[in-house]
Formats: structure tokens, C-alpha cells, sequence
């Protein structure tokens, strides 16, 4: 069997997809589009049943590719039933998208999440209204809590109609619905469907132009306004009968402090600075328990063996590799993304996207693409994909350069194991200084020379809520499972390559060969050369392979301050990784590819020389 789950954004739907399956989620694109399908399996009573979770959309008659792909799937019918999840607190809304699909007549099973939730607000849910108007399963849910989850696949299972609803739309449009119908056969949906211009039948789509602008000249509003307003009134009459509203326990609201510009912004700003703070000085503790724990314990030992120079060359990097990836990298992105998942749960991040929307309208474009900024912070990888989500092509041309200079998990690796760990806190958070100045002279710039239209933004603040520890965990694991199961084997792998370099003498040989150019423009050794070619697989290996080439993790014995901290900034800024490349080759093309690395590896050069010849 297959079931789908649909639902608008921030309604709990990827969560209750997850507790669904467990692991082994597979991630694909839609055929023909580039949004992406999570798609699981569970067993149940020794049946495999397949769960699709469809993208978050408002609405199904829109021209974004999650709408379209929406569409596409439910008109496909290739679906055993369709789980429409909704949020309890905000139910009216939420029911627009549950009346479009329950008008394509497939099984359904209503869910309303979030219960919890509406009782701490003050309001009672009461599912009999909707079961009897829909005759269909509607279950109650806290997907936070585990409740009732366990009962959506037997209600799903046991789905066998689809919902009798039938909304009393406009005499003129229930009158098109009839003719159309008689006339070709259809049934009301495809007639309803027809006359807002979607449909495969070319004389179908004629003959419903010709009712639809008749209708439009009598109304003054378009067939397509007009059936919007028919169902969010029927919407609305549904919330009421299913919403019973008591008086809510008094309490300040956290919105009327958290998204004014002040105390706004200071809060944002003091979360950003602690979230550093943490990550350095906690970060830095783990590293050097962990460094010293390998070398006291593995590599000394190793070492002492006596083993044949070439098997202990590769045995001494592999080693290295460990020490650089599990007790350098591993505690500053695990400490990071739990802060991440942290202020995603409780629902921050919304309001630092509305408090930065002015400030974004200055570098061309408006408060939605701080979303993709801030998801930087984590990956380039997912940011750049969200930068789909804005408006024009001239906004992602612009948050493809951006997003590409913010300092992502990696470079914050890289900041905190070399410029904290070596030269100072200041100095750390010097480098994240320098580049937000040039995030924003760079924008400014692309603001001014990229063509194209403006818009303006509308974005939901999902509800605050006290973040759950065990799925703050959960979705930091996740996420870093990415670090030990793709980056750890590429270390790994290219130690071993490094290592049968360096024993047969072509590392030292092309050292030899760099090392005038980048001791002349950065003052650094030649290896260092080495470690940023490596850096461009991942950030961090970039740190990494200069702890395994310098061949110690105590980099301050072997180079200098200065030589850290322009290392660090070259890095930090240098081209793009191998996964944020392809991500932009597939989001905006190759010339803009091309563009943006060729802009961040001159910028990481100059701006690495020019502190150099400065202060060497």
C-alpha cells in the first residue's frame, strides 16, 4: 500500500513522517521538477506499507513547483490514501487545503496535530462535526508527544471512501459546474477544475474560459477569486463547529517583545554571539580532551611499533584523520547543530527572518531569504536549495552569491579549531567580522548591477514552543550523521592518498613547486596549498589535511598566529564545497555557478593577502 501525507508548512507533518518510518528514508527529486520527495517504509501487521511525505503547501491551484507537484500526485491517484495533516491552533486556514483534497475523491484520513498545543491557548477541539460532514477517520494528535500517532496507519488501512463533502459554491459557478458537466461527461471536479483553467481537454478548457469570463463580468472578480472565498467561508464555518474557543491563561506574548526592532534585535544579536561563544569555548574543551585521548593512546603506541616506513606512513595518516575528524570537527558541528535545531523547534527562527526583512531589502531582496541565510549557518547545501522559494531570479542570482560567503558548520570548524583554539576568541570573531562586511558590500553591489523586479514578503511565525531534548537530539544526529558517513570516508580516503604522496615524494614535490607563490601573496607553507585543493570536498577538511601534512594537531607549534588566522580566512572564504557547486549548478545554471566560485576564490586570495602583508 501507499499513503501520502499532506499539509501546509509548520503543521507537524515531516515529524509525524518520521516517528512513521524510522530510519532508511530515501530522499529523491519528483520526476520533472527539482523538488524533493522524502518517501519511507513501515511495517505493520507484516504488510509494507510506502509513506510519501508531499512538500508543505497552502493551496493546490498555485504555479510553484510544490503546487504543481502536489496537484500532479493527487490527479495521478497512485495513492491508497491521502493522510491531511492540519494544525489544531489554526484550523480554518488548514481546512482550505483539507476541502481541495477531499475534492479529488481519493481516500482520507484527517489528522489534526498539535492538540497540545491549542489547549495551552485555550481552545477545545471536538472532531464529531468534521467525522460526521466528511464521514471520514479524524484523529487528534500531538506529534511532539507520540500521542495517537500509532493510530494514523489503521485509520489509513481501513480508509475505503473519500470524503462526502460537497462545498456550496456561488448559484453562477454551481450552474457551470452542471453544463460543463453535461456536455462533456465530466464529473464536478473536472468542471470545477476547468473553469480555473487547469485540465488536459482543450475543448473543456474553451467552453469554461467562455462561462468563467461571462461569470467575471457579472461579479467583478475572477472565477478562481470566487471559488477562494466560497470554501474559506465553508472553512470557516467547519472551524467553528470543531473550535471551541475558552478563555486562554493570561501571559505576556512573547511576540510583542521578540519581533520589535528593539529588544528585538539585541536578543537576536546576544543569541548569535552566545551561540559562538558556546561552540568555541565548549568545543574547544572536547577538542582537546579528544586530541589528547588519540594521541597518548594510538598514535604514540602506533608509532613506537617499528612497522615497515611505508605501511607506517599510511597507518600514521589514517590515524591522523581520526584524531583530526572525531576530535577536532566532530565536537564544534555536533555542538552546532544542536543550537540550530534548538532555535528551529522552538520557533526562532521566523522571527529573526521578520526582524532582518528591512535589512534584506537593502541587499536586493525581501525577509524571506533570510530563511536560506540562516540555514547557511548549518549547510550552503540546503540553503541553497531553499533559495527556490523566493520570488524573481534576481533574488536567487543575489542569495546564491550570499549564501555561499556565509560561515556554515564547516567554517565555523575551521574559525573555532584554528583561529579560537590558536590565536584567540577575538581574533575569531574578527574573521566573522570581516566576512559579514563583505556578505553585505557584496550584496549592496549585486543590488545595484543584477536586473530585475522586487517583491515583498509574507511569512507565518510558527507558534513558540519549548523545544523537545530527545527531537532536538534526534535532528542533530540526524544531520550529523551526514559529517561521519560522507566526510569521515572522504578523510579517511584522502589520507591514505596523502600518505602514498608524501612516501613517494610528489607532495613534496609540488609543495616545492607552489610554495614561492604562497609564501610571496600569503605568507603560508606550501602544504597549506594541499589543504585548500582538499578543502574544496569539504570545508573542513581543509583544517583537517593541514593538521595531517604539518603532522600534528597542535598547529600553533608549526605555524604562526598570523599564519592561522590567514589560513583560516583564505578558507573560509575560498570556493565554495564540491556539494554547495553542484547544489548551484542545478539551482541557477552554470554561468552564475561559475561566476560565484570564480568571485570567492579571487575574494579569498586578495583579502588573505592583503592581511598579510599587513600585519607580517
Amino acid at each position: 500500500m501507499k499513503i501520502a501525507l499532506i499539509g501546509n508548512p509548520n503543521v507537524g507533518k515531516s515529524l509525524i513522517f518520521n516517528q512513521l518510518t524510522g530510519l532508511g528514508v530515501e530522499v529523491s527529486n519528483y520526476p520533472g521538477t527539482t523538488v524533493e520527495l522524502q518517501r519511507g517504509n513501515t511495517c505493520f501487521q507484516r504488510e509494507i506499507i510506502e509513506i510519501v511525505d508531499l512538500p508543505g503547501v497552502y493551496s493546490l491551484e498555485g504555479n510553484s513547483e510544490e503546487e504543481v507537484l502536489a496537484r500532479r500526485f493527487l490527479e495521478q491517484g497512485d495513492v491508497d490514501a491521502v493522510v491531511v495533516v492540519a494544525s489544531a491552533t489554526r484550523l480554518e486556514r488548514n481546512l482550505y487545503l483539507l476541502l481541495q483534497v477531499a475534492e479529488y475523491g481519493l481516500p482520507m484520513v484527517v489528522v489534526l496535530n498539535m492538540v497540545d498545543e491549542a489547549a495551552k491557548r485555550g481552545l477545545e477541539i471536538d472532531p464529531g462535526p468534521l467525522h460526521d460532514l466528511l464521514g471520514v477517520d479524524v484523529l487528534l494528535t500531538a506529534a511532539s508527544q507520540g500521542l495517537n500517532i500509532d493510530r494514523i496507519i489503521p485509520a489509513a488501512l481501513t480508509a475505503s471512501r473519500p470524503a462526502k463533502v460537497e462545498i456550496p459554491y456561488d448559484h453562477h459557478i454551481e450552474a457551470a459546474i452542471r453544463s460543463l458537466g453535461k456536455i462533456f461527461g465530466v464529473d464536478r471536479k473536472e468542471s470545477l477544475r476547468a473553469l480555473q483553467g487547469f485540465g488536459d481537454s482543450p475543448e473543456l478548457l474553451e467552453a469554461a474560459r467562455t462561462i468563467a469570463d461571462e461569470i467575471e463580468s457579472r461579479h467583478r472578480m475572477t472565477v478562481t477569486q470566487i471559488i477562494a472565498a466560497n470554501r474559506h467561508n465553508f472553512a470557516r464555518s467547519l472551524a467553528e463547529l470543531t473550535v471551541k474557543e475558552k478563555h486562554p491563561p493570561p501571559g505576556t506574548d512573547p511576540d510583542s517583545i521578540l519581533t520589535r526592532f528593539i529588544p528585538g534585535m539585541p536578543i537576536l544579536l546576544a543569541i548569535l554571539v552566545g551561540m559562538l561563544l558556546f561552540v568555541f569555548v565548549v568545543g574547544s574543551f572536547l577538542e582537546e580532551a579528544i586530541v589528547e585521548v588519540f594521541e597518548v593512546y594510538a598514535i604514540q603506541p602506533f608509532l613506537a611499533l617499528g612497522l615497515h616506513p611505508l605501511l607506517e606512513g599510511i597507518g600514521a595518516s589514517i590515524l591522523l584523520a581520526l584524531q583530526a575528524g572525531l576530535g577536532i570537527a566532530l565536537p564544534y558541528v555536533f555542538l552546532f547543530y544542536i543550537i540550530i535545531s534548538v532555535l528551529e523547534d522552538s520557533g526562532y527562527m521566523t522571527r529573526a527572518a521578520f526582524l532582518a526583512d528591512n535589512a534584506m531589502h537593502r541587499l536586493g531582496m525581501h525577509g524571506g531569504a533570510v530563511i536560506p541565510i540562516t540555514l547557511a549557518f548549518g549547510c550552503n547545501v540546503p540553503a541553497i536549495m531553499s533559495i527556490r522559494l523566493l520570488h524573481s531570479r534576481r533574488e536567487r542570482i543575489i542569495a546564491s552569491f550570499l549564501v555561499t560567503m556565509v560561515p556554515c558548520s564547516a567554517r565555523t570548524v575551521i574559525i573555532a579549531g584554528i583561529v579560537a583554539g590558536f590565536v584567540g576568541l577575538a581574533a575569531a570573531f574578527s574573521v566573522y567580522a570581516i566576512v559579514f562586511v563583505l556578505i553585505i558590500l557584496t550584496g549592496l553591489l549585486l543590488s545595484r548591477v543584477v536586473p530585475g523586479e522586487r517583491f515583498g514578503m509574507i511569512i507565518e511565525m510558527a507558534p513558540l514552543r519549548r523545544p523537545v531534548p530527545r527531537l532536538v537530539m534526534k535532528k542533530a544526529w540526524s544531520r550529523l550523521s551526514e559529517f561521519l558517513f560522507i566526510a569521515m570516508p572522504l578523510l579517511l580516503l584522502g589520507s591514505v592518498v596523502l600518505g602514498l604522496l608524501e612516501f613517494f615524494g610528489v607532495m613534496t614535490a609540488f609543495e616545492g613547486i607552489v610554495e614561492p607563490y604562497t609564501m610571496g601573496l600569503l605568507g603560508l607553507p606550501g602544504y597549506s596549498a594541499t589543504a585548500l585543493i582538499f578543502g574544496v570536498l569539504r570545508k573542513e577538511m581543509a583544517f583537517e589535511t593541514l593538521a595531517i601534512l604539518a603532522g600534528t594537531a597542535d598547529l600553533g607549534a608549526v605555524l604562526s598566529s598570523l599564519q592561522l588566522y590567514v589560513f583560516a580566512v583564505v578558507t573560509v572564504l575560498f570556493i565554495p564545497c564540491l556539494a554547495t557547486i553542484t547544489v548551484l549548478l542545478r539551482e541557477v545554471g552554470s554561468r552564475i555557478t561559475l561566476a560565484v566560485t570564480v568571485y570567492t576564490v579571487t575574494l579569498g586570495l586578495l583579502i588573505g593577502g592583503f592581511i598579510h602583508h599587513l600585519f607580517s
